[in-house]
């Protein structure tokens, strides 16, 4: 397992670090490794294993909507979650990208949320939202070279308790779709938590596990990068987008998806179960 990454090293250096370990996993025939977590709520993620593997999802989600107090936590979990038996189209999904002034969901802060839904195999882009967000400190500077995202541009930007109903609603009712999604799952968890005092329990289609399992077994080994997306975006013959921008991120992801999906549908669509996470 790849050593957690300091927020100067980027993102892309943790997707870097992620894909490294998976393409060693396949060298040795392994397992793939998990990513590496951030060091948010430590007691919650030892228990997770128990957690995940004693109750299953629909419990966990009926419990954590009971706790959630009422508001938009406790109203997107009672939105119904999709079954993972569905044919992938008759799912709604919500490609979403997220940047952040650093890697830490504990201690960095959400800057932009982007988000595209695919409904009925399709994107979405007059649904489309893109939201900035101000921090409670200043952007730091090694990373607002990465994302381009400066004070000034959030000094009128709503915070985040005002953006997060919002990217709640949209979700309710579908699947979350990212690469390399542990960074967007652990920040708006994180977020709920702090806001809402609950987690955020949801499936998720991570675009970069997925062309992962999708390139096949440990006879085809993997070039460093191969699972960056803009480069698994190039294999697959998509055009090129500027990265790090949350909306086009998002849009990329969107597309990545449905190809990936495609290629895994053959004389049918495939399940829900085989894009999830």
């Amino acid at each position: 397992m790849p050593p957690p990454l300091p927020p100067e090293a980027g993102r892309d250096a943790w997707e870097q670090a992620h894909e490294d370990a998976l393409i060693r996993a396949r060298e040795d025939d392994a397992t793939p490794p998990r990513p590496p977590r951030p060091l948010i709520d430590a007691c919650a993620v030892r228990l997770e294993p128990l957690w995940r593997h004693v109750f299953g999802m629909d419990l966990r989600r009926l419990w954590l909507g009971m706790r959630s107090p009422r508001g938009p936590l406790r109203a997107y979990y009672r939105a119904p979650c999709p079954r993972p038996a569905t044919p992938w189209p008759a799912v709604e999904y919500l490609a979403l990208d997220i940047e952040a002034t650093g890697l830490d969901a504990e201690t960095d802060e959400i800057l932009s949320i982007g988000y595209v839904p695919i409904i009925e195999g399709r994107v979405r882009l007059a649904e489309a939202g893109y939201h900035l967000v101000r921090p409670r400190r200043p952007v730091p500077e090694e990373t607002a070279v990465i994302h381009g995202i400066l004070d000034g541009h959030l000094e009128n930007a709503p915070r985040l308790s005002q953006v997060l109903p919002v990217v709640l609603q949209a979700l309710a009712g579908r699947v979350p779709v990212a690469h390399h999604a542990h960074m967007e799952r652990f920040f708006l968890s994180r977020a709920c938590r702090r806001l809402y005092g609950q987690p955020l329990e949801m499936p998720f289609v991570d675009t970069m596990a997925l062309e992962y399992r999708q390139l096949g077994g440990p006879d085809q080994p993997l070039a460093p990068g191969s699972l960056r997306l803009g480069r698994i975006r190039a294999r697959r013959g998509l055009p090129r987008y500027p990265a790090h921008n949350a909306l086009s991120d998002a849009l990329a992801t969107a597309e990545l998806m449905l190809a990936q999906a495609d290629a895994l549908s053959r004389d049918r669509p495939a399940r829900l179960a085989a894009l999830l996470s």
